[in-house]
């Protein structure tokens, strides 16, 4: 009687894992079976957040804006994981320097660009580079932001690296889809956790974002961990170039927030019942020409 073999482990590498954001999504990859590859510039956070994961996660030190040093963090989970390559990839690591255009330093924006923008360039590549050497299929997932989505005042080149991981997400699932991997992107919103937290330390500030949200909250990072791990789940086999906004309705909210009096609310109806009117039979028309 032949036997099913085993499947094999999933293995994933999460980028900037050694708090916030990535370190959630690193916690919520291990509880769903992953083996996870916290990745992070500060060696002893990686570390730290690997420790306390299940299933041999593996701390890895790097700085994705470093090809080298990419690559020597790949070959060393290739050798604890004895796989050539990982199934996903979440590039989450990146960086702020917010500050008004006019006053922005150009080493400070263009640190930010190398980080946001071609760190995940870097890192992506390498690893689509080593799932197509080993013929295998793969999820990779980018973090964007809403402040991709729609511009934010003072936010320097945050904003615009953003929104370039955006359409480099798209331009990856373009190219290396017909070798079977999958990119697309998550794009937070108004969460309270890594980067963000220190906004929501000022109570004020926190109860005005807060009302600004159609939900009325602000998101937590365990919500933008489980619509990651959907992304990379074979749940969202058939999802590819996307951009999933995870915001709580806020950045489509923007026309909620504009004034409006009331005595305009039925300017519609009381024009199509003067065009009613003008020409009986015709609701809604008129012979002006």
């Amino acid at each position: 009687m032949s036997q099913t073999a085993p499947a094999r482990e999933r293995t994933l590498i999460v980028t900037g894992a050694g708090n916030g954001l990535g370190a959630a999504i690193a916690r919520a990859a291990a509880a769903a079976g992953w083996r996870v590859g916290v990745l992070d510039q500060d060696a002893q956070a990686a570390q730290a957040v690997a420790s306390s994961l299940a299933l041999g996660a593996v701390a890895l030190q790097a700085d994705i804006s470093d090809e080298r040093s990419v690559q020597e963090a790949l070959d060393r989970f290739a050798q604890e994981t004895s796989v050539a390559a990982p199934d996903g990839l979440v590039c989450n690591a990146g960086i702020v320097r917010f500050g008004p255009l006019l006053d922005a330093d150009v080493a400070d924006f263009r640190a930010v660009v190398d980080v946001n923008l071609t760190g995940t360039f870097i890192t992506a590549r390498a690893v689509a580079r080593r799932m197509i050497a080993a013929r295998q299929a793969g999820s990779i997932v980018t973090v964007t932001s809403m402040n991709g989505v729609a511009p934010g005042p003072n936010s320097g080149a945050y904003g615009p690296s953003k929104a370039a991981v955006a359409l480099l997400t798209q331009q990856m699932a373009l190219e290396w889809g017909p070798h079977g991997i999958r990119a697309n992107a998550i794009a937070p919103g108004l969460i309270n956790a890594g980067m963000s937290e220190p906004i929501y330390a000022d109570h004020e500030i926190r109860a005005r974002r807060e009302s600004s949200v159609p939900l009325r909250r602000l998101g937590t990072a365990e919500e933008v961990a489980a619509a990651t791990l959907f992304l990379l789940s074979d749940d969202a086999s058939y999802v590819s170039g996307t951009e999933l906004v995870v915001d709580g309705g806020v950045t489509m909210s923007v026309i909620a927030s504009l004034p409006r009096p009331q005595s305009v609310d039925s300017v519609g109806d009381n024009f199509s019942a003067a065009a009613s009117a003008t020409e009986p039979g015709k609701p809604g028309t008129s012979r002006e020409r």
